[in-house]
């Protein structure tokens, strides 16, 4: 008699590497090993959009494996860099460097929730409301990885972290639109497979170039879905106005 096996146990196997790597992500910043810790931040969400590109080839998709990442999401992308970005900064700064840093935890524990409940199809997944958690995890991890030097964050950067950690928990919580990442829409198996692909190579790229380049690349992504909702708004209020006019001239 064979001996049976969920299919799922490899896609929640893989969740929780990403989870695992958010605990280690913690371990390493509470020892002030600030590189190591925002590394593993960035192999937690490469393990993130593993998980989702493996639950759909074995077909195990389930209100399960959405909790699960979830949960996983909290940790590697709301706890380690909120821990991370206090432990190398906000300490100094008291009670008020704690709540400034859970931030990042707190509105991210609320932009997940509030993507749970969105959940439809759970084979599809749309374009997202607030900028994805991993994002703002990624940003911030390679910001430390970036500017971190000497015990300090360097100046001039030091000035923009502040803005950084308000705008980024700000921006998960809005309603600005961001197109799906990691887990891209309506994608197939190979242009899914390009994206862990792209994952590597910033990794990659993080260690090599002391992260500067991808970080400001992070910072790219996020400003676009600003700008474009800014975009978007004024054309929008044109259109309006446009059409008042029509009808006050009718």
């Amino acid at each position: 008699m064979k001996p049976s096996f969920s299919k799922s146990f490899v896609a929640n196997t893989v969740t929780s590497l990403n989870v695992f790597c958010g605990f280690v992500s913690i371990i390493y910043s509470s020892q002030h090993e600030f590189k190591v810790a925002s590394v593993f931040i960035i192999i937690a969400a490469i393990f993130d959009a593993i998980d989702g590109i493996v639950a759909r080839l074995l077909g195990t998709s389930s209100p399960f494996g959405v909790e699960l990442d979830s949960l996983s999401d909290v940790v590697s992308f709301g706890a380690a860099p909120a821990f991370l970005i206090y432990k190398a900064y906000a300490y100094q700064f008291g009670i008020f460097g704690i709540i400034l840093s859970s931030t990042l935890l707190i509105f991210g524990a609320l932009r997940l929730a509030r993507f749970n409940i969105s959940v439809g199809d759970l084979t599809k997944k749309g374009d997202f409301t607030g900028l994805p958690i991993p994002v703002s995890a990624m940003t911030i991890a390679l910001f430390v990885f970036s500017f971190y030097r000497d015990g300090i964050l360097i100046p001039p950067y030091d000035l923009i972290t502040i803005p950084l950690i308000l705008g980024l928990a700000a921006l998960m919580v809005s309603t600005i639109r961001y197109n799906a990442l990691p887990k891209m829409k309506n994608k197939s198996i190979r242009q899914k497979s390009l994206l862990i692909l792209v994952l590597c190579v910033a990794l990659a790229l993080t260690v090599i170039t002391d992260g500067v380049i991808v970080f400001f690349i992070f910072v790219a992504i996020v400003l676009f879905g600003v700008l474009r909702a800014l975009f978007y708004l004024l054309i929008n209020q044109k259109a309006d106005s446009s059409n008042k006019v029509n009808i006050s001239e009718n």
